[in-house]
């Protein structure tokens, strides 16, 4: 065995868990390569050519690297964990009314633990991603930090995993940019990752239609949730909606009300079906509660609370904030300045600088 260990690189196919496990094996790593195949598109009934991480051609280009570079690729298969527990969870949300994030359960829940106990199987002390964000030791304790490339970092997708997952991750990728990346590809010659579309939509979702999969999915929803109103702030009716699982919080368009000036989802009520409709203004919210949390900076939030910046979403600049425990797995956060479209589902994270100091989900929101 190499003298750095052995790590197993989780690998979908694309450039940069390619590159990740390229890096890896440069460093003097012994590398073992697995694509994990955790959804089957043509089963939800799609019309959708399957794409991304779980299409046979991504499964044989993952391969293809590692038969190049000389080391072992598996293929595992996690569909019956990964719909068990993250399709579920996904169509159980919006049942509730609720926005899921389904690729950061995936990456907390499924993969990071699907990846460790085969690493341990395999006799591996590492597992590695291709995500741009970086793992430091401080104090004890396992901190994701921002990746070098502000506009890649995927900091935010990786607040869920545990202390113990931390110690034995590896992310090569953290302190490169994308455009590196590329040039390291066509420097080894890697000339059809370069070229190679990304795919940025659900895996199991891959036409972006989220409302068709539900429906498929779910038997009988369209009869349960039809007829609904659409209501404003005041409680006038404007309209009926298609079903309450169907919009999300911040929604503008296909909406099919026309009020003569804009108007966006504020609020959605399961318990009357009804649909909250209102001005740009009626989306800002100053504060929310967290719960299901996981911390990483830090083991607990000082009583006195704590100054960071939030993200409410993926793309989210950050917004100043001051958090503070309410509960043993709750926190209220109370923001500097009002932030548009906090949809409950939706995770939020917090930083100190650079670090991630946790996240949790999102519970609901409210003015104060």
């Amino acid at each position: 065995m190499s003298k750095k260990g052995r790590v197993l690189v989780a690998m979908s196919g694309g450039i940069d868990s390619s590159l990740a496990a390229v890096l890896l094996h440069e460093q003097g790593y012994e590398v073992i390569g697995m694509t994990m195949k955790t959804w089957d598109y043509a089963s939800s009934g799609g019309t959708k050519k399957e794409t991304g991480c779980c299409s046979l051609d991504s499964i044989n280009d993952a391969r293809h690297i590692a038969v190049e570079l000389g080391f072992p690729h598996y293929i595992l298969d996690i569909r019956s964990e990964f719909g068990d527990y993250v399709i579920d969870h996904f169509s159980g949300e919006y049942l509730e009314g609720r926005t899921p994030n389904p690729c950061v359960l995936c990456n907390t829940h499924i993969k990071w633990d699907a990846l460790l106990r085969r690493a341990d199987n395999l006799g591996c002390d590492y597992i590695a991603t291709g995500h741009y964000a970086k793992i430091r030791e401080e104090n004890g304790r396992y901190v994701i930090s921002k990746g070098l490339d502000a506009t890649k970092d995927q900091s935010y997708v990786l607040w869920g995993v545990s202390q113990e997952s931390l110690s034995r991750t590896l992310l090569p990728l953290g302190g490169y940019t994308k455009d590196q990346i590329r040039d390291m590809a066509r420097e080894k010659g890697f000339y059809d990752l370069v070229n190679k579309s990304e795919s940025y939509e659900i895996c199991f979702v891959p036409d972006n239609d989220y409302r068709g999969f539900l429906k498929r999915r779910i038997e009988g929803l369209e009869e349960r949730v039809k007829g609904g109103n659409f209501v404003l702030e005041n409680g006038q009716i404007v309209g009926k909606h298609e079903g309450y699982p169907f919009y999300t919080i911040g929604q503008r368009k296909g909406l099919k009300v026309a009020m003569g000036y804009p108007v966006f989802v504020t609020e959605i009520r399961k318990e009357t079906n009804e649909v909250v409709l209102g001005t740009e203004e009626f989306l800002k919210r100053n504060a929310m509660h967290v719960g299901k949390l996981n911390l990483q900076k830090y083991a607990i939030i000082p009583e006195n609370g704590l100054e960071t910046i939030t993200k409410i979403r993926y793309k989210d600049q950050g917004q100043e904030a001051f958090l503070k425990q309410i509960g043993d797995d709750k926190l209220e956060i109370q923001f500097k300045n009002p932030v548009n479209a906090i949809a409950p589902g939706q995770a939020a994270v917090f930083y100190e600088n650079d670090d991630v100091i946790g996240g949790g989900w999102i519970l609901k929101s409210f003015n104060i």
